[in-house]
């Protein structure tokens, strides 16, 4: 049975551990929403160096209680991970993202599934249990930014998905450190978040087939 634990200094080893598997993700440390600007290529040229330099920031802010989530263990061994906190504590790099509505309280933005542990649920139960722990700090209006769905190879048409509330959304492309960590709209769906807008553009031939995006601002109030 899956079990939570959230981050803390107690259980940061477990934290190094599930980002040390080198699946792509472990040189980022979940620090990219954590920045308002990101660390520079030129001075930092290899993912090595990044690392070095994320794996110390995030220690660092975890002392400090400035970084937030949620570790998902089986049998004791970490397979998951969904990264929350409040909205200043995870800036945006998106000039409208508070101008549509009331602005947000928090913000859920990464996911972290082990290989051997994908399809399984896991990500749900993490997001469940980073909202548990938002309301437990009083709660808010909480901000995502999930994918509507990713490229099947069924062909462009086929791949365009319809949100309710926004309309036709494209298909999301590529892997870490572009879309795939941020959630899906229906596993966001589950658990009650409606969409709000779209936050990327279409590529033109995605708008040829009346697509707006792939990405979509999703909220709910806990």
């Amino acid at each position: 049975m899956y079990q939570t634990r959230e981050l803390s200094e107690s259980t940061w080893p477990d934290f190094e551990k599930l980002f040390s598997h080198g699946h792509g993700w472990d040189f980022c440390w979940c620090m990219a929403f954590q920045r308002a600007r990101q660390v520079s290529r030129k001075k930092f040229r290899t993912r090595a160096e990044v690392s070095v330099i994320n794996h110390r920031d995030k220690q660092q802010l975890v002392a400090q209680d400035r970084a937030h989530g949620v570790l998902v263990y089986l049998n004791d061994e970490p397979v998951g991970w969904c990264q929350f906190g409040p909205a200043d504590e995870l800036p945006i790099r998106e000039p409208d993202s508070s101008s549509q509505a009331e602005a947000p309280v928090w913000r859920v933005t990464c996911f972290v599934v082990n290989k051997g542990h994908r399809r399984k649920g896991v990500a749900g139960i993490a997001l469940r249990a980073a909202l548990n722990a938002i309301r437990e700090r009083g709660g808010g209006v909480v901000e995502a930014y999930p994918v509507a769905t990713w490229s099947c190879g069924r062909g462009a048409a086929a791949d365009v998905v319809y949100v309710q509330g926004v309309g036709p959304i494209g298909p999301a492309h590529g892997g870490f450190n572009n879309v795939s960590t941020s959630g899906t709209v229906s596993m966001f769906e589950k658990e009650g978040f409606e969409a709000v807008r779209v936050l990327d553009s279409a590529s033109p031939r995605m708008r040829s087939l009346g697509a707006q995006g792939y990405r979509v601002v999703m909220r709910k109030t806990v």
